[in-house]
Formats: C-alpha cells, structure tokens, sequence
C-alpha cells in the first residue's frame, strides 16, 4: 500500500525539524504543520506551560493529540513531529501509516547546543544534559524504528538537509507528482 504524501519530521528537540520543514515549506509550496503550533490551536498553551501548569501526562495526551491532528492534513504536507510522542507505542503505529517519515537525528552535544536558551524548550529547565543523554538514548532506538529515511544533522546546515530530503522526495512515488522541478537557474 502506497503511503500518502505526508513528509513527517521526527527528532529529538534541536535536530532542525522546525527549521527543516519550513525550508521545505517555502521550496515545495506544501502546508507544515508544526506540533507545537498544532499543540496550541489545540489547547490554548505552548508545550512549556502545558508542562508546568498540567504536568507531563496532560503534555504528552495534548502533543499525540496535536500529532493525530497534524497526520490528518491533506496530502502533499510536512508535519513536525514534537520529540516525545515516539514514546507512545501508537503514535509509532500512526506514523508508519500516515506518510514518509524522515528522522533528523542530532548528538547530545548538537542537541544541547542547539536547544539551550530557547524559551520554549521546558525540559532543559529540569533535566539538562543528563536528560538530554538519557532521552537521546531511550528515543534514537524508536526513532530508527519508524524512519524511512535518516540524516545526521550535527555536520550539516538546515538547507542542505532539506534539499536532499527533496531530491529523496522526487525519487519516491508517493510524493513524486507533488514535487516542484528543481531550479535550474
């Protein structure tokens, strides 16, 4: 069976999926669907103040519901998918199903580099680099496991990574007749 044409970002927080998806955004003329965006349409708050406010359960039901809804979108799309909702053993289940899954997968150290400062990011406040580690650990396995392509983002720029997910793109059936021709110029 044939995937439809949903291009579907996972990663650890700081992999680029945000950067990445709107690169191919702006190059394909597709719909991203960000799970945080998503996450907020759905319940009025950022994934930081769900956390703080309703704790990690709340927070992980609201960005697997926001992931369903972005899995939804009509075809041709890219959906960012937030870090943490590969822990769900359905949400690996829906994935599969729903599109091309594409896994930027980044280093503790890139992670930790990238991600440091960004107001939204509410786990560096209460774990840090351990947590970094121990997520990355517990997830990259995961991650492999729904991928159908991957690329490790620590030595490679955003738009390098999102010109060659599109010239993957070209090549793959389900999303070959949706795809721009490449600039020539």
């Amino acid at each position: 069976m044939e995937r439809p044409c949903r291009v579907i970002l996972v990663g650890m927080m700081g992999s680029g999926k945000t950067t990445v998806g709107r690169l191919l955004s702006k190059r394909t003329g597709w719909r991203y669907a960000d799970n945080d965006e998503l996450l907020h349409n759905l319940v009025g708050k950022t994934p930081r103040e769900l956390l703080a406010e309703d704790g990690e359960q709340r927070l992980r039901e609201s960005e697997s519901a926001a992931l369903r809804r972005g899995l939804q979108s009509p075809e041709p799309v890219i959906v960012g998918a937030a870090g943490g909702t590969i822990l769900d053993p359905e949400n690996r289940r829906a994935l599969g199903e729903a599109g091309l899954v594409v896994w930027l997968k980044a280093s503790p150290a890139t992670v930790q580099h990238r991600a440091t400062g960004a107001a939204h990011r509410a786990w560096l406040e209460t774990g840090g680099p351990a947590w970094i580690r121990d997520a990355i650990a517990q997830r990259d396995p995961l991650y492999a496991s729904v991928a159908d392509l991957t690329f490790e983002v620590d030595r490679r720029s955003s738009k390098q990574v999102a010109r060659d997910i599109l010239a993957w793109l070209r090549d793959n059936a389900a999303c070959r007749a949706f795809v721009p021709e490449p600039d020539r110029r």
